[in-house]
C-alpha cells in the first residue's frame, strides 16, 4: 500500500526512534510547516526525511548561499537545488518523521545583524523550530513537484528481525562499548554516554547506526538494510574496524568532527 508524504531532504540520515531538531527558514519548507500546523495536535504531523544524493539542503538562491545573483529572496521553487528530476537526487529509502513540536518565530532587525541570522537566512520572514522523531522507514517511489514543496509517493517498509538478531545485538553492544572507550580518550560524549543501552535488536541497530561516526553513504546503507540482522552484522564489522583503526592512530577524530549540530534548513 502506498501513500503520499511531504518530503524534507537533508544531507544526513534519520533513523527510526531518533530525534531530529530542525531550524526551518526556506519558503518551501516553511509552507510545509504551516500545513503541518493545520493538523490537530492529537494527530501525527508526519513528513518524510530523505538523504540527499546530489543537491543542496538550502536552495542556491537563498541568502548566504552561492548563486548567480545576490538576491535576498528565498526560492519558492520546490525543486530548487535538485534539478528537474528531484527523485534522482535522493536516496530511495527514507524515514518518516513525526513533528512533536513546531514553533514559529520572527527575526528582529537586531537579529538580522548577527552572524547566526546571516547563516539562517535574510531574517525577514518567519522561522520554525521543529523537533521531530523518526518512526518508520519508507521506500520513495516517485516525487510530485507541482506544489509549494515536494511530495513523495511512498510505501512503508516493515522491520524484519532476520536470523540470530538477538545474538548479533549482544555482539554489537559489546563492540559499541569498546568503540565508545576509544572515543572517550578525546573526552567526547557520544549519543548514549552515561545511558543504559536498549535490548531490542532493532532499536540497538538504529541507535548504534546513529551514534557511530560514519559518513552519509554508510549510514544510508545501514538504514536500507533488508532486516535487523543484516544491519547488525554490518555494524559489527564497522565497529571492529573503526575501533582497531583508532587503536593504531595517534588521536581520534577532532572534537568538531564528533558533534552534529541542528540541521539548518
Amino acid at each position: 500500500m502506498t501513500t503520499s508524504l511531504p518530503l524534507f531532504p537533508l544531507n544526513s540520515v534519520l533513523f527510526p526512534g531518533l530525534v531530529l531538531p530542525l531550524t526551518v527558514f526556506e519558503q518551501r519548507y516553511c509552507a510545509l510547516m504551516r500545513d503541518l500546523l493545520d493538523i490537530p495536535e492529537d494527530e501525527p504531523r508526519r513528513f518524510g526525511v530523505v538523504a540527499i544524493r546530489d543537491g543542496l539542503e538550502v536552495a542556491p538562491t537563498s541568502t548566504g548561499m552561492p548563486g548567480p545573483s545576490s538576491t535576498s529572496r528565498r526560492s519558492a521553487d520546490p525543486t530548487a537545488g535538485f534539478g528537474p528530476r528531484p527523485e534522482r537526487s535522493f536516496h530511495t529509502v527514507g524515514c518518516v518523521a513525526d513533528a512533536s513540536t513546531i514553533r514559529e518565530s520572527h527575526s528582529s532587525d537586531e537579529d538580522e545583524e548577527t552572524e547566526g541570522a546571516a547563516e539562517r537566512g535574510d531574517g525577514a520572514g518567519p522561522r520554525y523550530e521543529v523537533l521531530a522523531t523518526g518512526t518508520t522507514r519508507f521506500r520513495l517511489l516517485s516525487v510530485d513537484a507541482s506544489g509549494p514543496y515536494l511530495v513523495g509517493e511512498v510505501e512503508e517498509l516493515p522491520e524484519e528481525p532476520g536470523e540470530d538478531a538477538e545474538a548479533l545485538s549482544l555482539g554489537v553492544l559489546r563492540a559499541f562499548r569498546a568503540y565508545q572507550k576509544r572515543l572517550a580518550s578525546a573526552r567526547e560524549r557520544t549519543l548514549t554516554a552515561g545511558q543504559e543501552l536498549p535490548e531490542d535488536p532493532s532499536v540497538v541497530s538504529y541507535l548504534v547506526a546513529a551514534a557511530t561516526l560514519l559518513d552519509t553513504p554508510t549510514k544510508q546503507r545501514l538504514l536500507q538494510a533488508p532486516d535487523t540482522a543484516s544491519r547488525l552484522t554490518e555494524e559489527l564489522r564497522i565497529l571492529r574496524t573503526e575501533t582497531a583503526l583508532m587503536g593504531k592512530l595517534p588521536s581520534v577524530p577532532a572534537a568538531e568532527l564528533t558533534r552534529q549540530p541542528t540541521s539548518p534548513n
